[in-house]
């Protein structure tokens, strides 16, 4: 097992992340002395869900102060046995419930707890912790989950095999859509327009769904974890932003699953640069998570094309960050940084050298991944 960012908890809480990030093998690790119930076991899952008392007497039975639920969104209701065992019980006992679909714990989750348990993210991995020994074009082929680094030589296979497991189970078991067929379309169009900015009404036609429809689609991605939207930056109203965010899918090896190609070489360099940017969001989000950094992540366009990919808002800082599948440094490529007000503008790119060009910081990608997480966080002026 890789050693995880993500801290051991003191108190009750959710694990929330997309299937097979190693959610079960991080709380196997921390938790192992713990009361299990794994819900992906479809006997268990049977059993509890005959017996809607047998939980609660399990529990009462056992002398484990961690109580673990795998995948509790199979049976959301359990929650309900949950808040009221927290309310007596105090802190004699404490669960640790993992999920990956939040729109099933909303729907019967008893406002997930009304605050008695905290809620964690997990993601896939990060560079920090495979010691930033990564091949980038390797991470960009075919992304960062923990399977396709324990098995590389069967990488792609697993990964097309993600993606139709995550058909299958996530969204035929657990009911979220009637009609698989287009969904399958709906997935294939949308890895083309993952980086970009969303037209639903152009989606849906090439899916051959209704407006509506399309737009539940993205919802069941949000809601399952296996995408996010970026918001746009709005930092004065002089500045003429387009409000609409971007869509991003949480895993680059995911997105050429999904587009059933993995032929880095054959893709145009705006696509390149897209997948560049979904790991990078994946990594900045990971960071924000394990070292509490609380960051607001968006992007900024105006009206002529020029674009910063992310303004990362850390405290009272902004930022900038441009990203660059290039090798090379271009002075073209601090277009848009020096448009706004930031507190720090990077371009980042595949290049070796730290450079800097007036107030834009040019440097590797690895090298700010780095400092990064040296620092847990952003309070640095330069390569350490």
């Amino acid at each position: 097992m890789y050693a995880r960012l993500l801290s051991p908890q003191k108190y009750s809480f959710f694990l929330l992340g997309p299937r097979a990030i190693g959610k079960s093998t991080w709380l196997r690790k921390h938790y192992s002395d713990a009361l299990w119930f794994n819900l992906s076991s479809n006997e268990q899952y049977l059993n509890l869900l005959q017996d809607k008392g047998l939980f609660r007497r399990m529990i009462e039975a056992s002398t484990s102060k961690w109580v673990v639920v795998d995948e509790v969104q199979r049976l959301p209701e359990l929650l309900n046995e949950v808040h009221d065992l927290i309310a007596i019980h105090g802190d004699r006992i404490h669960f640790a419930l993992s999920g990956s679909s939040a729109r099933k714990l909303r729907r019967g989750g008893v406002n997930l707890l009304a605050g008695r348990a905290l809620t964690r993210k997990m993601f896939p991995l990060t560079a920090a912790e495979l010691d930033f020994n990564i091949n980038i074009e390797d991470s960009l082929r075919l992304g960062m989950l923990p399977d396709v680094h324990v098995k590389p030589e069967i990488a792609r296979d697993f990964l097309r095999s993600y993606v139709t497991t995550y058909l299958r189970e996530e969204i035929q078991q657990e009911a979220l859509t009637r009609n698989l067929d287009s969904f399958a379309r709906f997935l294939s169009v949308a890895s083309i327009a993952n980086g970009e900015i969303i037209n639903v009404a152009g989606i849906s036609r090439d899916c051959g769904v209704t407006r509506t429809t399309c737009q539940n689609y993205f919802e069941i991605l949000v809601d399952t974890l296996v995408a996010t939207f970026v918001p746009a930056w709005q930092p004065r109203a002089k500045f003429r932003e387009r409000g609409k965010p971007k869509f991003y899918f949480f895993d680059a090896g995911v997105v050429n699953a999904l587009a059933a190609d993995f032929d880095l070489l054959s893709r145009a360099d705006s696509t390149r640069g897209k997948l560049l940017e979904t790991w990078f969001l994946s990594e900045m989000r990971a960071a924000s998570e394990y070292y509490s950094l609380d960051l607001n992540i968006s992007y900024w366009r105006d009206g002529s094309g020029k674009e910063v990919d992310f303004i990362i808002q850390h405290g009272r800082q902004n930022i900038g960050v441009k990203l660059k599948s290039s090798k090379s440094w271009r002075s073209e490529y601090a277009g848009g940084l020096l448009e706004i007000p930031l507190d720090k503008r990077f371009v980042l790119y595949l290049g070796d050298t730290v450079q800097k060009v007036r107030d834009v910081k040019i440097w590797p990608l690895k090298t700010f991944l780095e400092t990064v997480h040296k620092n847990k966080g952003f309070d640095f002026d330069g390569p350490h």
